[in-house]
């Protein structure tokens, strides 16, 4: 299964244990309000019935919208946040670059795509690794850089955390991104010592890189 179908089961499973929890959190708060389902239905412009329907879990109508102004009703304000546990899908153009990175790999090199952490309960994954019998390398593609900082902060935690002796940054050739680089004054080369062009040369000899690697392909 790819990223994109993992990250859809995760979503559509959060989104049901979401949904199952809501119905049983408002009708505790009515209960504790004092207050009955013909009251909450009334300030919602509901009927009784379409309220009890939410209440048991039963209306497949439940909207955020709807959820936020009944949560209001009973003096409650309910907060939906965002926040990384995982990595979001790739799209059509990392899986391209990676691919070309494949290509340049000597044949004793085990290439695999989509390859999870090795922490339980951890959704993070390498978008690819290369593993022979002298190292083992976490790949991590991006087809355009957006935030440097922000990149660096996401690779620290996925070198600490990942497994692997080495962690090859592969980047799209292009404009952009040799402006963001550059506007960068070497922050990711601190990271990254090794020299792209040396470290595909030693990748073609499925030999070890020596060390983090930059790639620009």
């Amino acid at each position: 299964m790819g990223s994109r179908e993992r990250a859809i089961d995760i979503g559509a499973a959060r989104a049901r244990e979401v949904l199952a929890r809501l119905p049983a959190e408002a009708r505790t708060a009515r209960l504790s309000s004092g207050l009955g389902q013909s009251d909450v239905a009334a300030a919602l412009n509901l009927s009784v019935a379409q309220y009890s329907r939410i209440e048991r879990g039963l209306s497949p109508d439940l909207t955020i919208s709807t959820a936020v102004r009944l949560f209001a009703v009973l003096g409650m304000d309910l907060t939906i946040r965002a926040y990384p546990t995982g990595d979001p899908i790739r799209d059509i153009a990392q899986a391209a670059l990676l691919e070309r990175l494949h290509a340049r790999c000597h044949r004793s090199i085990i290439w695999r795509t989509e390859v999870p952490f090795p922490l339980a309960g951890d959704l993070r994954a390498w978008d690819a690794t290369a593993v022979c019998a002298a190292f083992r390398a976490g790949v991590e593609a991006e087809t355009r850089i957006h935030d440097v900082q922000a990149l660096d902060r996401r690779l620290a935690l996925k070198e600490r955390d990942g497994g692997m002796d080495r962690m090859i940054l592969l980047v799209l050739d292009s404009r952009t991104n040799r402006s963001a680089l550059r506007a960068s004054a070497g922050q990711l080369l601190l990271r990254f010592p090794v020299p792209g062009t040396r470290a595909l040369e030693l990748l073609a000899a499925g030999a070890d890189p020596g060390g983090n690697a930059l790639i620009l392909l």
